[in-house]
């Protein structure tokens, strides 16, 4: 399984670096939405594994939400950001749209704190359980696009330096949590949610996101238009830190679903690894955590 995983991984990250790098913004947000479809699909699964129509329905309905927020934004995805008061701001609808998932990612965390005891509140009501998955979708994607179009107009790979660092945040905590947790875990971390969790595990998936984080802040100081003081390298590593803790609560909360569910992954997409929801199921927690604290902050 480690060797399907990495096999897997190495061909995944090369399209994805290609994605975040080389694709216009355009490109990218089509992208992206493509993966919010498919996740779509794979969450309709967790709904109800038994019904063969409702991922099609989630599909149609999902993506028609998603295509009426784009549309809110004209005439395309490069307004997202505006000048207000010399300072380049989100407009209001993406704002709200962070905050929202970033206040669901609160109460995720409650869910998953207090389960099975909390999974009474909906594990038998489908149309909540399809909100969740909007709240946990719509939010992935608009933060993903609004980190990418960051200061795009003056520098189109700023952006996807931001969007590169979740991921390496996400990546750490993951990689570290994996290899500790089998060599040092003895503790578990929540095992009415995810038995195979260690807080050994998790406090080193931890460690490796922080030293990632430090690194960032170095190389971000040295970069000719930055700046390391003091104020803002709290800033970074206080969103690093929350971002990488964010990023295990996303995971917790695809297999909380897939427990309620009964199903062992997602989809099959991606040997290996599942489907598509089982491997942004951090980046689903990650990215809009960090999108509301690092660039309300900055």
């Amino acid at each position: 399984m480690l060797k399907q995983r990495i096999t897997t991984a190495l061909i995944l990250a090369p399209l994805a670096l290609a994605a975040i790098f080389l694709l216009p913004l355009q490109w990218f947000a089509l992208a992206i939405a493509g993966v919010f479809i498919l996740a779509t699909k794979e969450w309709a699964v967790l709904v109800d594994k038994n019904n063969s129509k409702l991922p099609i329905a989630l599909i149609v309905g999902n993506s028609l939400i998603l295509g009426a927020t784009l549309l809110a934004i004209p005439p395309d995805v490069r307004n997202i950001w505006h000048v207000s008061n010399g300072e380049i701001v989100l407009v209001p609808l993406v704002s709200g749209i962070l905050v929202v998932g970033a206040v669901w990612w609160l109460i995720c965390a409650v869910l998953v704190a207090t389960y099975p005891n909390s999974a009474k509140a909906w594990t038998k009501n489908t149309l909540l359980k399809v909100v969740l998955g909007l709240v946990t979708l719509v939010p992935f994607f608009w933060a993903m696009l609004a980190l990418r179009s960051y200061d795009y107009a003056h520098d189109q790979l700023s952006g996807a330096w931001l969007v590169m660092l979740v991921m390496l945040l996400v990546w750490g905590a993951d990689s570290g949590a994996y290899f500790i947790g089998k060599k040092f875990g003895k503790n578990k971390l929540a095992p009415k949610v995810s038995p195979g969790k260690t807080r050994e595990g998790f406090f080193g998936g931890i460690v490796v996101s922080m030293i990632i984080a430090l690194i960032a802040a170095v190389v971000m100081a040295i970069l000719p238009s930055g700046e390391l003081d003091s104020s803002k390298l709290v800033i970074i590593l206080f969103t690093c830190f929350v971002t990488s803790i964010s990023s295990t609560l996303g995971d917790l909360n695809e297999s909380m679903f897939k427990r309620e569910a009964g199903v062992k992954d997602s989809g099959t997409l991606l040997p290996g690894h599942g489907g598509i929801l089982d491997r942004i199921d951090s980046l689903t927690a990650a990215l809009p955590v960090f999108a509301v604290i690092y660039l309300v902050c900055f």
